[in-house]
């Protein structure tokens, strides 16, 4: 019997600090570390803060002059303009053009400027957002992690009460042997020790679905080996909840948690919008200018002048009966002497430049403005309710956390005394059973409370602690065991 006693005490305190065995165990800090490194959600809300940035860059980059550049290669046929003449002509030519463009806003009323504080604040926003999701998912796997653990420390107490009532179904056999006990005794131990393998069996079942949830959550295939590390719950550290009340919790968390930042930079691009679609309502002034040049393969160049004589008349006149031929004016006519432009000849001759500026005076766009300036009004109003919303919800939350773990706390100190009560009654009904004077039944049923009396204060041990764990991740403190 004194080994029985041994084995039963030596149990039930292993329940509390049993080290996991299995090799290549994970860390809850590494499991969560998994988690944020392959993590889809987060892999997308990554890409929408590169884009973010993405679409930041490219507004600074509007604030520098446009610059474009064109070129064109063609044939002509039929009736058409030259392009380097602008004579109309009847002929079939091939031509090419080039072109440089540029403009530049010298004046918009800070819109520009405005637009682009709206893209920082709102890339600044997509980033505090991958912070907040990396939150959620860190506390979701603690959650699931800590249930493992729950769970994994059930089908150890499970195994214990297995070995707690087969050494008793072994003593019990003796003392049926001989004949101090009837052989009923030692039958109801074998219809405890079936029910305890069922339990075991149904602890065990949880414990795989606990870690297929797990596995879930860190989308890890769950063909692959995987094991948790099993620290001992009673040594785990945590603060006092005296040092975390909810109202200086809150102070904490309201200029530390993502999703408050989250919230402040979109108020911000909201208001930077807002005064962009204003400054749109304004006149604007911009300065353009440009280079272009042309050419024509049928075009020609006077490269010198013939002076012809003018030998042959024109004409006969009659004075006085007699006949005189009438010459021209001018003895010689001038021919000029023609050649194909080059090609470069042309495009120096046809090089043209212009340089302007630009008034753009909104006067009536069909209400488009106006309603852009009053959307982004309803849309500042819209998110400084959300930022208070979310305040409120955070405030909510942190309380119902300190009211959680304010229960859990008093759960597991009523579990503690519940366990040392059957533990005495316990150790009262194994010295009467010893004696014959106590049935195996009521053996059985202490033996029984005493085994959920553990298993209920291990529960509240490990809710107790996760719940303080949670407090301590809105004051700043991260999810650590």
């Amino acid at each position: 019997m004194k080994k029985f006693k041994k084995i039963a005490f030596a149990g039930f305190i292993a329940v509390l600090s049993i080290q996991a065995s299995a090799q290549n165990t994970w860390s809850l800090q590494q499991t969560v570390d998994y988690a944020l490194e392959n993590n889809i959600s987060i892999k997308q809300s990554d890409i929408q803060a590169r884009m973010a940035g993405v679409n930041l860059k490219q507004i600074k980059e509007s604030r520098f002059p446009s610059l474009s550049a064109g070129a064109n290669y063609g044939y002509s046929a039929g009736r058409n303009q030259d392009p380097t003449t602008f004579n109309l002509i009847t002929q079939g030519f091939w031509t090419s053009s080039y072109s440089l463009q540029s403009s530049v806003n010298l004046f918009n009323w800070f819109a520009l400027n405005n637009n682009i504080d709206a893209s920082k604040f709102e890339a600044a926003a997509a980033q505090k957002s991958v912070e907040k999701l990396k939150n959620d998912v860190s506390l979701n796997v603690a959650a699931a992690y800590l249930q493992a653990l729950v769970n994994k420390e059930q089908v150890h107490a499970s195994k214990v009460q297995i070995e707690l009532t087969t050494a008793q179904l072994e003593n019990t056999r003796k003392l049926v042997a001989a004949g101090a006990v009837p052989e009923l005794n030692a039958a109801e131990l074998e219809a405890q020790l079936a029910r305890d393998s069922s339990t075991l069996v149904s602890a065990e079942m949880m414990e795989i679905q606990s870690v297929l949830q797990l596995k879930a959550l860190l989308n890890m295939d769950a063909a692959i080996p995987f094991d948790i590390d099993n620290p001992d719950v009673a040594n785990i550290p945590v603060e006092s909840l005296l040092s975390l009340q909810p109202e200086y919790v809150y102070s904490l968390a309201r200029e530390a948690m993502p999703l408050q930042k989250v919230n402040e930079f979109r108020v911000a691009a909201a208001k930077s919008t807002l005064k962009a679609a204003r400054a749109q309502m304004l006149p604007s002034v911009s300065m353009f200018g440009s280079l272009g040049s042309s050419t024509n393969n049928q075009a020609f160049e006077v490269i010198g002048v013939n002076s012809i004589p003018n030998v042959n008349p024109i004409g006969r006149v009659s004075v006085g009966g007699t006949e005189y031929n009438v010459v021209p004016f001018n003895p010689t006519t001038n021919v000029p002497i023609t050649r194909k432009q080059g090609y470069f000849d042309q495009v120096n001759q046809n090089f043209r430049q212009s340089v302007g500026l630009s008034l753009s005076i909104p006067i009536f766009s069909g209400g488009q403005l106006r309603a852009n300036r009053s959307r982004q009004q309803l849309n500042l109003e819209n998110t400084l309710l959300q930022q208070k919303a979310d305040d409120l919800d955070l405030k909510q939350t942190i309380y119902r956390a300190y009211a959680e773990a304010y229960s859990a706390l008093q759960k597991y100190q009523a579990s503690e005394k519940s366990v040392q009560a059957a533990q005495k009654v316990y150790d009262f009904a194994s010295k009467r059973y010893e004696n014959g004077m106590l049935q195996t039944l009521e053996l059985i049923t202490n033996q029984t409370n005493l085994f959920r009396a553990t298993i209920d204060k291990l529960t509240a041990q490990y809710d107790y602690v996760f719940k303080m764990k949670v407090l301590e991740f809105y004051k700043g403190s991260g999810i650590k065991l």
